[in-house]
């Protein structure tokens, strides 16, 4: 499996959740059933909250490799987002 340098992921995440958002706002837009307009806000809703939430945990394992730089720990560290792993090299 390959993995996602960070820049990779960041950019990934920001998109995905700007998508899902945008689809969120078309559908309610286009959609004139009131039940799976409400069915389809709350899901692309939570999968945008998902993908968000991966982007700040991938951000805060970032902050950690970093601290771990200044004190001078130079190994390399995985982290996960959305299942894939990202490999963050020291600083």
């Amino acid at each position: 499996m390959v993995a996602l340098s960070l820049e990779s992921a960041r950019n990934v995440g920001i998109a995905a959740a700007v998508g899902l958002v945008v689809l969120m706002v078309l559908s309610a837009w286009i959609i004139k059933n009131v039940t799976v307009k409400l069915v389809l806000i709350f899901l692309m809703g939570g999968l945008a909250l998902l993908v968000w939430s991966q982007r700040s945990s991938l951000q805060e394992c970032a902050d950690k490799v970093q601290a771990r730089g200044i004190v001078g720990d130079t190994s390399e560290i995985t982290c996960s987002f959305l299942g894939t792993d990202v490999k963050i090299p020291a600083p």
